[in-house]
């Protein structure tokens, strides 16, 4: 219950966030409201390399933008197959 629990929060925190599909933010934003990236339901790994952990159909990837420590939230896509 608690895993189900979390995974929906993470879920309505990213969605919040993502209204153009594509958004970068910072980690301790997300953190303050609760979002927790040891929850996520698959991952989706790009031709670099990057792996994009998914909650459901939003998908974050850990960033280091200029010393920062930030999350680049996106939305599932068909190519991601």
């Amino acid at each position: 219950m608690e895993v189900d629990r979390q995974l929906k929060l993470n879920r309505k925190i990213l969605k919040a966030h993502n209204r153009s599909g594509y958004t970068t933010l910072a980690k301790i934003e997300l953190q303050s409201e609760g979002f927790n990236p040891r929850f996520f339901t698959h991952y989706w790994k790009n031709t670099q390399g990057d792996v994009y952990l998914f909650v459901y159909d939003y998908g974050f990837l850990d960033l280091k933008k200029n010393g920062k420590e930030k999350y680049l939230i996106v939305a599932w896509q068909e190519y991601m197959r």
